[in-house]
């Protein structure tokens, strides 16, 4: 019994590193996705197309991070999760103090998002190690709720910095590093774990099929949003940083509440459920991001984008629901790791083809077109999420 409370105290003292680790890091990712698009729209006056080609040197290292993985297979995960984060520190750092031109800023971008799809993964992973059984959602929707109150204060900071404090997009920038090197010391200082040999990184298994189909579909949609939504409001509806950094903070204030709840419903309705109810809304999300100022005049049109970009920040969580899924079917509960990270690698195949076909699309045919190709990806995630059974 006494062996027992110090295993129990012990993995408490981990997770608490770990939580506050995940929140530190969604305070830091909240400062760069606050800024970045107006950093890129303000100091390179870059096109749609160049937005959507852009995604190439973004999105290839979660194309390559099955690579990289292996790579550092010595790592362990834990230690793999601490070397990424202060990859971001490092990578952010450049981004904001060195980027003297569009080639080498891509360079940079290049490394911080090599840290940024390394950690990812392993948040779900190392995450559901400490969940007990039949509760790995609602343990992940603590760590995501950690995450969101963190990026709250990072949505604030950087309204009030810029509004009041003189921030400047370096002084951001050297912001987010700080707290990416501070998540890195709390999750060196976990006990590392043991790593597994490289060759078990690539591990593709038919059994998964469906989970790699899903996480295709998921990387398509998350691209167009993540490219392309803020860059409506930045070039179409013309607006400003703070702007972008208030409405990260409101989905954060919902998220408090939404994320746990949602992990929770994971547990309770099943991921079949959840998966099938966040088609459906992204549909809807899709046609009014796309089409509301067609429908609508230019005020209430952008109230209603700005209100379906908050609920795509939360529907975004719903990816816990793809990681459970996974943990219920793994043939071996080693295979979770491994087959996440893979997961990322075949979406961003595809996320960074649909990232440049969009950016074509919206000089072609306008930017209305991009989000409805968005709502044509969520209505086939419907019906392929209505094919999840779990045992």
């Amino acid at each position: 019994m006494e062996k027992m409370k110090q295993r129990l105290a012990g993995q408490s003292a981990q997770f608490a590193l770990f939580f506050a680790a995940v929140a530190v890091f969604g305070f830091s990712q909240s400062v760069v996705d606050s800024t970045l698009n107006n950093f890129l729209a303000e100091g390179f006056s870059i096109s749609e197309f160049q937005r959507g080609l852009m995604e190439l040197p973004r999105e290839m290292p979660g194309f390559l991070v099955i690579f990289l993985s292996a790579l550092l297979f010595f790592m362990g995960s834990r230690r793999l999760a601490a070397f990424a984060n202060a990859l971001m520190a490092l990578g952010i750092i450049l981004l904001g103090l060195f980027s003297t031109s569009f080639p080498v800023m891509l360079v940079w971008l290049f490394a911080f998002s090599s840290g940024q799809h390394l950690f990812l993964p392993l948040t779900s992973s190392i995450g559901m190690e400490f969940a007990a059984e039949g509760k790995a959602g609602s343990r992940l929707g603590q760590l995501s709720g950690s995450a969101n109150l963190a990026a709250i204060v990072g949505g604030v900071t950087v309204f009030a910095g810029f509004n009041y404090f003189g921030f400047t997009f370096a002084s951001s920038f050297l912001l987010a590093a700080a707290g990416f090197f501070a998540a890195s010391v709390l999750i060196f200082l976990m006990t590392p774990d043991e790593p597994r040999p490289a060759k078990t990184r690539f591990l593709l298994r038919k059994e998964y099929g469906l989970f790699y189909w899903l996480n295709i579909l998921y990387g398509t949609r998350k691209q167009l949003f993540i490219t392309f939504a803020p860059w409506v409001l930045v070039t179409v509806f013309h607006q400003k940083t703070q702007v972008v950094a208030t409405l990260l903070a409101a989905g954060g204030v919902i998220g408090i509440v939404f994320k746990p709840l949602l992990g929770r419903a994971i547990d309770r309705l099943g991921e079949r459920f959840i998966l099938m109810a966040e088609a459906v809304a992204l549909i809807g999300v899709c046609l009014l991001y796309g089409f509301s100022r067609d429908a609508f005049g230019e005020t209430i049109a952008l109230y209603v984008t700005c209100a379906c970009y908050v609920v795509d920040q939360l529907l975004m969580s719903v990816g816990m629901a793809r990681a459970t899924y996974l943990k219920k079917i793994a043939l071996d509960p080693a295979d979770v790791t491994q087959t996440l990270t893979m997961g990322v690698t075949i979406d961003h195949f595809f996320s960074i083809a649909i990232a440049l076909i969009s950016g074509w699309i919206w000089l072609s045919l306008g930017y209305q077109y991009v989000f409805l190709l968005g709502a044509v990806i969520a209505l086939v995630n419907f019906f392929s999420a209505s094919r999840v059974r779990t045992r």
